[in-house]
């Protein structure tokens, strides 16, 4: 399976506090089957530039050698809606077209729609995270679905499916899941203990809902189109 949304770099953001969580959550992946993670720390406030997180996963690379080599780990980042796309850019899934684009957790912006049609207009495709987890767009999913037809993607977070984050999350989940608007399912892990890099318990609710097959596209095939910079339905 892949990842394409875990924060498992160390002392970057709100994620990994240490390298040993950081190699806990790492051991965890690959247990659970995950063979690829996209590192997506936060990009908002304080940018780190793309060579710093190039070198802060090339460093937690070194250190995976020999305890989960197994895992591959790409760099990506989880990029701020006020951000231009510009920025945006420079902070795609292993230097391809995809990228993580997260809207304001309280709220989706009125300008919503300009801001991913500046995003497309460079050439880039946005991957909208965790919508299940947006009041917005929990209220009137008819939201995000304007969106996707303008051509974003969808990724929701495992929990969400598991009830991690509530009823209201798990319930919008669903919903998009019958309504065949995601695209991927990710951990968007924090850590090896309250928010861990596990996929399996999402996938097997997903396939409760839209069928094996389904499902595991949205861990395997969809994915590693976008960690390629592929079309997702070549």
């Amino acid at each position: 399976m892949v990842d394409i949304h875990c924060h498992i770099l160390p002392g970057i953001d709100d994620g990994a506090a240490t390298l040993s969580d950081s190699l806990k959550m790492a051991r965890i992946a690959v247990e659970d089957g995950i063979s690829h993670i996209v590192a997506t720390p936060h990009i908002k406030g304080d940018i780190h530039s793309p060579e710093f997180l190039d070198e802060r996963v090339r460093q937690f690379r070194e250190k995976l050698q020999g305890k989960s080599a197994s895992l591959q780990i790409l760099r990506g980042a989880d990029v701020s809606s006020v951000l231009p796309p510009e920025v945006a850019a420079c902070y795609t899934i292993n230097n391809g077209p995809y990228f993580l684009l997260e809207f304001p957790h309280s709220h989706l912006p009125r300008n919503a729609n300009e801001i991913v049609f500046k995003i497309l207009l460079a050439g880039l495709r946005p991957i909208i995270t965790h919508p299940e987890r947006n009041p917005s767009m929990v209220r009137d999913p008819e939201l995000l679905f304007r969106l996707v037809d303008a051509g974003c993607l969808v990724q929701v977070t495992a929990g969400s499916l598991t009830g991690n984050f509530g009823a209201d999350a798990r319930d919008c989940a669903i919903y998009l899941l019958k309504k065949h608007c995601v695209h991927f399912l990710a951990t968007d892990a924090h850590s090896p203990t309250h928010r861990r890099p596990v996929l399996s318990p999402a996938v097997e609710e997903a396939a409760a809902i839209i069928g094996t097959s389904a499902a595991l596209e949205l861990v395997t095939t969809n994915p590693s189109a976008v960690i390629a910079g592929r079309p997702l339905d070549e």
